[in-house]
């Protein structure tokens, strides 16, 4: 009882932190979102190719663009007190709507690449650190090395080369079969059958940093005086490696991963475009280049959010980790 209780105060004091951090996130995207040049009406005046002054001031006066900056900003806070997150220009629907079906492919992405990153990388780690100084870690060292060195942008044109067009395993692009009726169990292999490539892109930096973290982190813990207990009691060592060294040894690795999935969000933009995936990050692409700041509001509001959500369960999962954590103030 008195545990869950200190978890639950963890968490309260994250959340009152969260409350001017998310004030501060709202500010800043707006006010530099409005240095950026241009504005959704000039593009589309653009493309029409035959917009005069006149119709060019229509449609910035139809979607409030002409007004002055403390206005488009009182109306911006108050759609969101609303929970509205605006309306598009470029596409004609309100954000909401936009992000809502973009944002799943965006997730289930994210969620692949992050379990792919964290089973590989800690497995490897594993590994390392139990050779350590030996030709496996040696061998794990270097190839965690190079996947680290290597843009994924480039990693996952590669994999499409040789799974796609040579082996012709996987599809090259997009975000399911079109046109197939398929639910449930079905339908789910055959998103993961289309996610496998671009999860493996956007996973493999991550697991060569969680590979090296978690070694570093589990030769730091062997030598602490309670590993050496446990193994003076006559505990096996696959027992005092899982159970001893790499529970404390994944502290780091939590708070490496909270922090990590912005990273994932603004990769996410690169690979979603290699592998033409209909998600947020292309969403927020095609918004930059048509200026339409609503979305790309929505967009950044969405994804700081999701990141908060994200630490908040990294705080308790480290409280839940470490009876030490919980008792701080």
């Amino acid at each position: 009882m008195k545990r869950t209780l200190d978890i639950g105060q963890a968490l309260l004091r994250a959340l009152v932190h969260t409350v001017p951090t998310v004030i501060g996130i709202l500010l800043i995207n707006f006010f530099l979102l409005q240095l950026a040049p241009g504005d959704a009406a000039d593009v589309m005046a653009g493309e029409s190719g035959s917009a005069t002054a006149e119709s060019l001031a229509a449609l910035r006066s139809q979607f409030g663009l002409d007004q002055p900056l403390w206005v488009q900003l009182w109306t911006y806070l108050g759609n969101l007190a609303h929970f509205d997150l605006g309306y598009s220009p470029r596409y004609g629907a309100p954000v909401a709507a936009l992000i809502g079906q973009r944002i799943g492919i965006t997730l289930a992405l994210m969620g692949l690449a992050l379990v792919l990153a964290l089973v590989l990388g800690v497995t490897l780690g594993v590994v390392m650190a139990s050779f350590r100084g030996r030709w496996p870690d040696r061998l794990l060292s270097a190839t965690s090395q190079l996947f680290y060195s290597l843009p994924g942008f480039w990693v996952g044109l590669m994999l499409i080369v040789l799974f796609s067009v040579k082996l012709g395993w996987l599809p090259t692009g997009g975000a399911g079969t079109i046109g197939a009726p398929l639910v449930g169990l079905d339908a789910v292999l055959d998103r993961l059958r289309y996610l496998t490539l671009p999860a493996s892109s956007l996973a493999l930096i991550y697991m060569a940093i969680y590979a090296r973290l978690t070694r570093a982190s589990m030769i730091d813990v062997a030598r602490q005086d309670f590993v050496r207990t446990a193994t003076a009691k006559g505990l096996p060592p696959l027992t005092v490696t899982l159970r001893h060294v790499l529970r404390n040894a994944l502290l780091p690795i939590t708070t490496m991963a909270g922090l990590h999935l912005g990273g994932m969000l603004g990769g996410a933009v690169v690979i979603e475009t290699v592998f033409s995936l209909p998600g947020l990050g292309r969403l927020a692409y095609d918004a930059v280049m048509a200026r339409d700041y609503n979305v790309l509001l929505g967009i950044l509001l969405i994804s700081s959010l999701l990141v908060i959500a994200t630490n908040l369960l990294v705080d308790v999962l480290q409280a839940w980790l470490d009876p030490r954590i919980r008792n701080r103030t």
